[in-house]
């Protein structure tokens, strides 16, 4: 019984105290950066000049069991080769990497780092735990998130 009202005065404390950094797991599996990128949408724009490409439209990229969807994602080459650098999402943006999901406004995602920031109105689930912030950092090598801002969280104790 002690240890139910433990972790049920542990949620209340996370939920009710603004926190500057929280860290808590993304995903069950990590994106090898070696795995080809697959991308759907319903326009592509090429910018040989500056080595962008930015597709609009329903776009959904695929690498491996990670899924992001946007309205609009600008795709950054490397200027040495024609790997992918970083994508830059923008407009609903929704991750899902197994059972985990994520929504946001923008995501930045850095190939070779293996990390996505999302921005703007961030929203997380893993199964029936919530967490919203102003921003969240995915780290997919490490399976890890940190959220940061003003964080909420409603987290399940179970019984």
């Amino acid at each position: 019984m002690t240890r139910v009202i433990s972790l049920a005065f542990a949620a209340l404390i996370a939920v009710a105290t603004p926190v500057l950094a929280q860290d808590l797991a993304f995903g069950t599996s990590r994106p090898d950066p070696n795995e080809p990128v697959a991308v759907e949408a319903d326009a592509l724009a090429v910018n040989q000049e500056d080595g962008t490409a930015t597709f609009t439209g329903n776009v959904v990229i695929t690498q491996g069991d990670m899924v992001l969807s946007a309205e609009s994602v600008l795709v950054v080459y490397k200027e040495d080769s024609q790997k992918i650098a970083s994508l830059e999402a923008t407009g609903g943006v929704t991750m899902v990497n197994g059972e985990d999901a994520a929504e946001a406004q923008n995501a930045h995602y850095d190939i070779d780092a293996g990390t996505v920031l999302l921005t703007g109105q961030v929203l997380l689930s893993q199964g029936d735990n919530v967490m919203s912030g102003d921003r969240i950092t995915i780290d997919l090598n490490a399976g890890t998130a940190q959220a940061g801002g003003r964080v909420r969280t409603t987290l399940q104790t179970g019984n």
